[in-house]
């Protein structure tokens, strides 16, 4: 007696409840796997991203948005701070390494981040092509905003006003790509970098511009940048440098650390509730598979009753069932995971469509062989019962009724 042919011809003969069954399953398996993986790329790139950069400096304001800002580029900045006062920082005995960073236009959404060399060394940036920067208005391009624009070394380009795509262009000021980084799977793929020069030049000219039409602009009083990027000299300045700066200068600090950490809690409030979701979509597939194997039985008793009568045993019965809820089981949670992976995909290209940090469902996480162990549960415990009742019944009683 082949009993998987046996289960499979039995789902075949139902196809709209296998179907249904099939659907629910899947659709709770893709929802975990959506979170899982999405949430463990966010993680991995943030923790990337932030790695060796012990402390923010910046303008007072929210914290977390001086981070989003400065490490990953995803908040509009909390303000400029003096140049003056950013030395002072860099000049500290304390701090090993300070890099500046200079905000304020884009190229088609794309964030243009006046820096130093130090910023692409500090992440091991290589070059693709061309050369790193040497005066103003020479850029380079990351890898993404290489690829989206189609940009390569030797072209040339206007940034917008503002950190989003349509401000105005200063088209006086035009940038000639002289490199392209190779991909780092980090927040360099989505920047365009330039010495901090560059973004000093093109406001300087606004500054010009706004002064003749007599209104004033911030920043008017000397040279600025956005934020000092610090790495500590030694631990103990992790105890002092924060304090330091938030209480003994106009400048603000934050520990990016802290702060992705902080963000990671309130988004895994929304995270939780969703897996939770997922978890019982799950739990209702199981009960309508069980639903189903126990319909299947009552319209199944006679047949069962005859193959007990030819001799087949009551364990070979109840693995009769139980292969067919594990058969339902297993193709619903590799259908959720093909569709979670399609799904994280899909997100993925969303995201890089608004420059955020990118996800991607071509990658396997080692938790996803849990998913795969929990629909396999599920549908085992769903397909118990109806199998021990197959077991027990009663061959000469069900014989007796079917005539």
């Amino acid at each position: 007696m082949n009993l998987p042919g046996i289960s499979l011809a039995y789902l075949r003969a139902r196809p709209l409840a296998t179907a249904l069954n099939l659907l629910l399953l899947a659709l709770g398996i893709a929802t975990i796997a959506v979170l899982m993986l999405a949430t463990r790329q966010l993680e991995d790139r943030m923790t990337r991203d932030a790695r060796g950069i012990d402390m923010v400096v910046g303008a007072k304001g929210s914290p977390m948005q001086l981070v989003l800002s400065a490490v990953y580029h995803l908040d509009a900045p909390t303000g400029n701070i003096p140049l003056a006062d950013a030395r002072q920082i860099e000049r500290n005995p304390m701090v090993k390494q300070a890099i500046p960073i200079a905000l304020g236009d884009s190229y088609h959404g794309f964030r243009i981040v006046g820096t130093s060399h130090d910023y692409p060394a500090h992440y091991g940036a290589r070059l693709a092509a061309g050369r790193l920067w040497e005066k103003p208005l020479e850029a380079v391009l990351g890898a993404d905003v290489a690829r989206a624009s189609g940009l390569a070394v030797g072209d040339r380009f206007v940034g917008s006003h503002g950190l989003a795509a349509g401000g105005e262009l200063h088209e006086k000021f035009p940038y000639d790509v002289v490199g392209v980084l190779a991909p780092t799977g980090g927040v360099l793929d989505r920047l365009v970098l330039t010495p901090v020069e560059s973004v000093w030049k093109v406001h300087e000219h606004e500054a010009e511009e706004a002064r003749e039409r007599g209104r004033a602009i911030p920043g008017g009083g000397g040279p600025e940048i956005t934020a000092l990027l610090v790495q500590f000299a030694s631990p103990i300045a992790a105890a002092t440098m924060p304090r330091y700066v938030n209480a003994g200068t106009n400048l603000q600090a934050a520990a990016p650390a802290f702060e992705s950490a902080r963000l990671f809690r309130m988004l895994g409030v929304g995270v939780e509730v969703l897996r939770a979701f997922g978890v019982v979509l799950v739990l209702a597939a199981g009960l309508s598979v069980f639903i189903a194997l126990t319909q299947a039985l009552e319209e199944r008793r006679y047949d069962l009753a005859v193959m007990r009568m030819l001799g087949a045993a009551r364990g070979r019965l109840m693995a009769l069932l139980l292969i067919e809820g594990l058969a339902l089981a297993a193709a619903g949670a590799l259908a959720g995971l093909a569709l979670g992976h399609a799904l994280t995909s899909l997100l993925g290209a969303a995201l890089r469509a608004q420059q955020q940090v990118p996800v991607t469902g071509w990658t396997w996480d080692a938790q996803e062989a849990w998913l795969v162990l929990l629909a396999l549960g599920v549908g085992a415990v769903a397909a118990l019962l109806p199998a021990w009742r197959a077991s027990r019944a009663e061959v000469a009683t069900v014989l007796a009724e079917g005539n």
